[in-house]
């Protein structure tokens, strides 16, 4: 840190830019360079180079500017080679047990900081990630190959490059992300701040890093893995182990006190990988019961259940399909080129194998998601039916004679061939209509928290009050079109700068976009929400085609993020984003570009 240091104490304390310490500019004296025809070293000229990564020993800090208009809010990125840890396993769920156990020391500093009387640009405050119950990929917390430092200090910002045969080879590092917003015209206090608080901080984590509880938590993340992969090949959709706690407490994320545990009925409890539970087999399966049973409750453990949870969540050994999708009606999306034919026979003036809309009804909205989620690959849909459009939903045989002349086939009469022909599986909350005991696989019924199976006793009902139904000829699910490049852009029209904010309310705001994501169930961080902009943003500037193959863009984009991580996509230009990252899933992407309005999409052949 004595460059930092340095830097810092050549500041006005009444300095709000901080240009020094962001610049980095320090003389490089080389090494002497060996002369063979002379046999003699010839003295190199010292160099000026512009280098922000200060060191702790052999500890790195990064100090980088967040954007134009937080010159006192620096983003700061901690390298820590693992070999300092311990740590061998560098998967997903190791960096967020360290990025979890690292926020207590930080929680500790801001307490010390902590002044209500005065606001945080004049307390000074260290902003780190808080993550939910989910494990995601992060940018705030990962694991990468980093260089050691290659020099050595001289006085003031000289430093002293090493010759070629003494250079440290780079070492695999965990790397820990956060903000500092720094005390306003206080240079001894930000001193202090960043060249000693948070240095120990770092060497408290170091020291106490406690090796029994991240082993407790690899070990549910390869259990977790384990029952995956066993899902993949199984004819189950989803696994709800015994003794999970799924109800939430009122306004957080937190599991509920002294709730009912879950336990799987008798004829579906099966043990999975030394876990014992209910298996939700694949096809049509419906969740019934009285109001405030559980039902709703128990269809969100199985949508959180499509990421992994750390332990003490409740929810840690619930393990759904990861394609599955959360489908409701959505009044008002922009629908654009979609077959929604399966569900919808006509439209006035209208071609329902082509559909566009910039208002969608709440039939025409979920028969697009529905269309659009098979498309993207997903073999499991969430459908509650509280969030559903009636009509959609069903038709019961006596409007069915009634109204001859409709155009809405209701998802009862495809439910089944959408899994016969597709593979599609549905999980589906009912509590109001009985039309879907007669299409169900199994059927669950929820009393007083507790599951029971009531298939058996359902079809007996179903039987005596059978009617004659005939369902409709197998449907065309396909989906045939291109997106243009027209309209595309992160630029509003006529305007030579970009444009992307996230907003609270529920919108991306990007070029001459205004999308709602409110319809995004599956989102579960609102930093996944700002990664969504940042790559819907990426997806446009990079982009060179007329005709967009947007299914290979996106693989395409995935594998880059993969291969040198998610901060990849972040641009200090944009001054309302957060700094922080999720990774969002590819069914959230492409459901974010299926909700735009200015794109040009078309129903045409190859592309």
């Amino acid at each position: 840190m004595k460059r930092l240091k340095y830097y810092l104490h050549q500041m006005q304390n009444a300095t709000a830019t901080y240009k020094e310490m962001y610049d980095g500019d320090m003389m490089v004296e080389l090494p002497p360079k060996y002369d063979a025809l002379r046999d003699e070293e010839i003295p190199m000229e010292p160099e000026f180079h512009k280098d922000t990564t200060y060191w702790y020993e052999d500890i790195s800090l990064h100090i980088e500017t967040t954007h134009k208009l937080a010159q006192d809010k620096p983003t700061v990125t901690w390298s820590i080679p693992v070999e300092n840890i311990g740590l061998k396993t560098y998967t997903a769920a190791a960096a967020d047990f360290c990025l979890r156990e690292f926020g207590k020391y930080i929680d500790a500093l801001n307490a010390e900081l902590y002044n209500r009387s005065r606001p945080d640009n004049e307390n000074g405050k260290y902003y780190l990630h808080t993550p939910g119950g989910e494990i995601l990929e992060r940018n705030t917390a990962y694991f990468s190959l980093c260089p050691q430092r290659d020099y050595n200090y001289g006085s003031g910002s000289t430093v002293y490059l090493l010759p070629d045969d003494q250079l440290p080879p780079p070492k695999m590092c965990l790397c820990i992300r956060l903000q500092v917003q720094l005390p306003k015209k206080k240079i001894r206090k930000t001193i202090q701040m960043l060249c000693r608080d948070l240095p120990d901080a770092v060497d408290r984590f170091v020291m106490e890093f406690d090796h029994v509880r991240l082993n407790e938590a690899l070990a549910l993340a390869e259990k977790q893995a384990a029952i995956r992969a066993w899902l993949k090949s199984s004819d189950y959709c989803a696994f709800v182990a015994n003794g999970s706690i799924l109800p939430r407490s009122k306004g957080t994320d937190l599991p509920l006190q002294n709730a009912v545990p879950f336990q799987s009925t008798p004829e579906d409890e099966i043990e999975v990988c030394g876990v014992r539970g209910m298996g939700i087999q694949k096809g049509v399966t419906v969740i019934t019961g009285g109001g405030y049973s559980g039902k709703s409750t128990l269809l969100d453990a199985i949508s959180a259940g499509i990421y992994d949870h750390v332990l003490g969540d409740g929810r840690e050994l619930c393990i759904t399909d990861g394609s599955a999708v959360s489908i409701s009606a959505e009044d008002g999306r922009s629908v654009k080129h979609v077959n929604i034919a399966p569900f919808i026979k006509w439209l006035p003036g209208g071609d329902t194998a082509d559909f566009s809309t910039d208002h969608a009804s709440g039939s025409t909205s979920q028969a697009a998601n529905i269309m659009e989620a098979v498309d993207c690959g997903a073999k499991l849909l969430l459908i509650d039916e509280d969030r559903s459009a009636t009509n959609f939903m069903i038709r019961d045989q006596m409007m069915k004679q009634l109204i001859e002349k409709e155009p809405i086939t209701p998802f009862t009469d495809r439910v089944n061939e959408l899994y016969r022909t597709q593979g599609v599986s549905t999980i589906l909350v009912i509590g109001g209509s009985g039309e879907y005991l007669s299409v169900a696989d199994r059927i669950y019924m929820m009393e007083d928290y507790q599951i029971h199976n009531v298939t058996e006793r359902s079809k007996e009902i179903c039987k005596a009050c059978a009617g004659t139904t005939e369902l409709p000829g197998n449907a065309d699910w396909s989906q045939n079109r291109i997106l243009y490049s027209e309209g595309f852009s992160s630029y509003p029209e006529g305007c030579g700068s970009e444009k992307l904010e996230v907003s609270d309310m529920g919108f991306i705001l990007i070029g001459d976009e205004r999308i709602d994501v409110r319809g995004l169930h599956d989102i579960v961080s609102k930093r996944q929400l700002d990664t969504l902009g940042f790559m819907l943003r990426r997806l446009e500037t990079t982009n060179c085609d007329h005709k967009i193959d947007l299914a290979r863009r996106v693989d395409e984009l995935y594998e880059k993020i993969e291969a040198e991580g998610l901060d990849i996509l972040y641009s200090s230009y944009f001054t309302t984003t957060e700094r922080f990252l999720d990774l969002p899933r590819k069914q959230e992407l492409m459901a974010l570009i299926n909700r735009m309005r200015k794109t040009n999409w078309a129903k045409g052949g190859e592309i």
